[in-house]
């Protein structure tokens, strides 16, 4: 087999544990033979659409089966798969699929209009047509040379200029990561996966999913979250492996019958997104169960830190420690090492840089060591803490939100003659945007109105909860919005 990248692992799967359920969805079952034979039947039928090594294919939809094979396929042909948000507003979308530069986009139905109106070349809509073309496709092998070094996905994040990057991640980024994942949170072959935070999500498909597909286990595919539902699925399909952010493991405690549940199958909580409040790492150990958290981002596969669940209590607040196969620094302004400074990250996960983007590329990765831009300091014992943004990132229930692309916009209202977006803390998201807006001269606008114009335009995650009126922002002398000083002024206001 000449394909050492992701693409090959269905095959190898399949090879292996053919019978073996794969991924369940609703009524439907789907065991690694049955993956790879689909898997393979519709990277022929990617082909027969003109898409060769190197070609974007883009995946528009909620968590189905077909997210998953589409990027295997994709790995088959040694194209480059392309997850898109869901959350996002059709402007947003239409940038990742220009700039990607996708030849096919293949959907699900919920997003047959906006797919129809895109200027994407193939379309490819999952359902009963695309069943029929897979019917009349080859199982044969395709066995496309991919190496550790070939791009496997682009995944856009949100970029401090207000257009979404595309972090580059190779098979290599991907596999190195896994391993990481599988080093220090264990998973098993037997294990069952609930997957219903979504899959375009770095953490949910890279520190979830493929690590769960490497050790083939199966994969409990939910379109949408819900804490009612999830008490079920753990009850119904004997669930072992969950992943959330802090706000859905929230909901579940909030859950009437969260107390009376059977969770005695459930053995490793994963949580990232945002630092896991005290309370509720308490409320999950009064039921036997304790999180493992983590630290990352996209450019890093994404795991950066791991905290065991040993350590969830006596290390609140930190990330824990580097991954095995990762390596980080903190270091001053100067690059000098330090206690308290900015986190650099350097390993086999690291991305190779951003798509297209050689300035961005440059500016963010030196001598191997990405810049992280988050502030961190380490204690004696080596576990890191984030102190601080250096970007003024807003994480808003496990999304990165970026503040100047939301007052980007902003500005485009008439009535907006300044303005700064800053987090503010939330109970449920742990942070959401804040708008501080200055009215242009003899301008009127209400609140409400001035939010209503962003509808439709940013995704409803990015859209501030609350916007207060100032007569002026501090600015330094270069003319730069003075964040701290906004935040201490409007970030504890209600």
């Amino acid at each position: 087999m000449r394909n050492h990248g992701v693409g090959s692992w269905t095959a190898r799967r399949a090879r292996k544990n053919p019978h073996r359920p794969a991924i369940v969805h609703g009524d439907v079952r789907i065991t690694y033979a049955q993956l790879h034979d689909r898997t393979t039947r519709l990277a022929h039928h990617l082909r027969r659409l003109g898409v060769r090594p190197g070609g974007r294919i883009a995946f528009l939809g909620p968590n189905h089966p077909s997210f998953l094979e589409t990027f295997f396929a994709a790995g088959q042909l040694g194209a480059i798969f392309v997850p898109l948000n869901t959350r996002l507003a059709e402007p947003e979308l239409r940038h990742c699929l220009q700039d990607s530069g996708a030849s096919v986009l293949v959907h699900t139905a919920a997003f047959e209009r906006f797919a129809l109106s895109c200027p994407t070349p193939r379309l490819v809509a999952v359902g009963e047509r695309l069943d029929m073309d897979l019917a009349a496709c080859t199982p044969a092998a395709l066995d496309t040379p991919v190496t550790h070094t070939d791009t496997a996905v682009i995944m856009y994040t949100s970029g401090t200029t207000g257009r979404a990057k595309g972090a580059v991640l190779t098979h290599g980024n991907l596999i190195w990561n896994s391993l990481n994942v599988l080093v220090d949170a264990e998973f098993a072959a037997g294990d069952v996966i609930l997957l219903s935070a979504p899959l375009f999500h770095t953490a949910t498909l890279n520190m979830t999913c493929l690590p769960a597909v490497l050790k083939g286990g199966t994969l409990v595919v939910e379109e949408s979250f819900s804490p009612a539902r999830t008490l079920d699925l753990v009850e119904r399909f004997r669930v072992t492996v969950m992943f959330g952010v802090p706000a859905m493991f929230q909901e579940v405690v909030a859950e009437p019958r969260f107390a009376d549940a059977d969770l005695s199958s459930l053995r490793m909580l994963l949580c990232g997104g945002a630092p896991v409040p005290e309370p509720l790492i308490r409320a999950y150990q009064q039921r036997g169960l304790s999180f493992i958290q983590g630290y990352g981002m996209t450019e890093a596969s994404p795991g950066v830190c791991l905290l065991d669940a040993e350590h969830a209590l006596d290390k609140p607040g930190s990330a824990g420690l580097p991954q095995f196969f990762s390596d980080i620094r903190i270091v001053d302004p100067a690059g000098e090492a330090a206690a308290h400074g900015e986190l650099l990250v350097e390993g086999p996960n690291v991305m190779s840089g951003y798509w297209n983007l050689p300035e961005e590329t440059a500016a963010a990765l030196h001598d191997g060591w990405f810049r992280s831009g988050d502030i961190a300091r380490a204690d004696e014992d080596g576990y890191v803490s984030i102190v601080d943004r250096a970007k003024d990132m807003i994480i808003s229930g496990g999304e990165n939100i970026y503040p100047a692309e939301i007052e980007n916009v902003l500005y485009e209202h008439p009535a907006v003659g300044d303005c700064a977006v800053i987090g503010v803390r939330d109970e449920k998201w742990g942070e959401v945007p804040r708008a501080v807006v200055v009215l242009a001269p003899g301008a009127r606008a209400s609140a409400e109105d001035i939010l209503a114009s962003l509808e439709g335009r940013l995704a409803r995650y990015k859209i501030p909860k609350s916007l207060v009126f100032t007569d002026a922002l501090p600015r330094s002398g270069a003319g730069k919005l003075l964040k701290p000083r906004i935040r201490e002024s409007f970030g504890t206001t209600t």
